[in-house]
């Protein structure tokens, strides 16, 4: 069932409209290549909201930044009481349709890398282990004392141990795994330092306001350009660590294809625009290249 179009605008001021039509996605995987950007779109049927969609977070949710964290004893408490809830509601969740379809195009060739902007996990949990995780993962715990990185589940358990007693119950679960929670529920918790320095602990992921490390940024640009095309697939692109890549794709002169229920600040330099649910898209990209799609 085709959608009505909505409109966007190129660079010249033509009016780009969006399809559900796959037939330019399909075009553009067939011929390999293709450098895979991703975001919270696309972890959204596996149970994670995203920031930017009708119902996104940043309607209700303001994520911490780098120099609140930083900066302030209460900013740090606040976001590890409220990370204390909502980590588990991240680390409980499965990859779906959509990242079981990338994994499946990345191990044919299809796809020739994956940079992710979530800080989920959910591209390596389905396979794709060299998926460049942009804005890193939840999963890990850095020490800004002696930079000693250690997996999130230890702070969780020294975290437990510390506030025995702690017993709230998150309200809304953010893509960032900031849960949101009443003041009350946060004042009494206590945190943790890095048992090696007595450093501040942080999770291993670049906050609002946190440049992205250089290597990692550069690492992507090389994947951009031993690429033929990009695909995008639930992004709005608002930020600009993503955008960058669009962008630089677009300059180039490689198509660039993006699949989002919604504008996207990248729209300009697109190809294609197609207004589609990412699991069902991705999974008939498979059936249609004759890609099986692994449970």
């Amino acid at each position: 069932m085709r959608t009505r179009p909505t409109l966007s605008w190129t660079a010249t001021g033509a009016p780009l409209p969006s399809t559900s039509s796959l037939d330019e996605v399909v075009r553009v995987v067939a011929e390999r290549d293709v450098v895979v950007l991703s975001g919270a779109g696309l972890s959204t049927e596996s149970g994670i909201p995203d920031y930017r969609g009708e119902a996104g977070s940043l309607r209700r949710h303001t994520p911490m930044t780098y120099d609140e964290f930083v900066g302030s004893p209460a900013g740090r408490r606040r976001y590890w009481a409220r990370s204390h809830l909502g980590w588990r509601t991240i680390a409980r969740a499965d990859p779906n349709a959509g990242h079981r379809a990338v994994a499946a195009l990345r191990a044919q060739g299809f796809v020739a890398g994956v940079i992710t902007q979530n800080v989920d996990g959910l591209h390596h949990a389905a396979g794709t282990a060299d998926a460049v995780e942009l804005h890193g993962n939840l999963d890990r715990v850095l020490c800004l004392g002696c930079r000693k990185l250690s997996p999130r589940e230890d702070l969780d358990r020294r975290l437990r141990a510390a506030n025995p007693d702690f017993a709230a119950t998150a309200t809304r679960v953010n893509p960032d795994g900031d849960a949101d929670l009443a003041d009350e529920d946060v004042r009494g918790f206590r945190v943790v330092a890095c048992p090696e320095c007595g450093g501040v602990l942080k999770p291993d992921v670049v906050f609002f306001g946190e440049n992205v490390p250089r290597p990692r940024v550069e690492e992507c640009y090389r994947l951009v350009d031993r690429s033929r095309a990009m695909l995008v697939l639930g992004s709005s692109l608002t930020v600009m660590s993503g955008l960058r890549f669009v962008r630089h794709a677009a300059k180039s002169g490689k198509p660039v294809v993006i699949v989002n229920q919604g504008e996207t600040r990248g729209d300009a330099h697109a190809t294609a625009r197609v207004h589609l649910p990412l699991g069902r898209a991705l999974t008939d990209v498979c059936r249609i290249l004759r890609q099986p799609v692994e449970p």
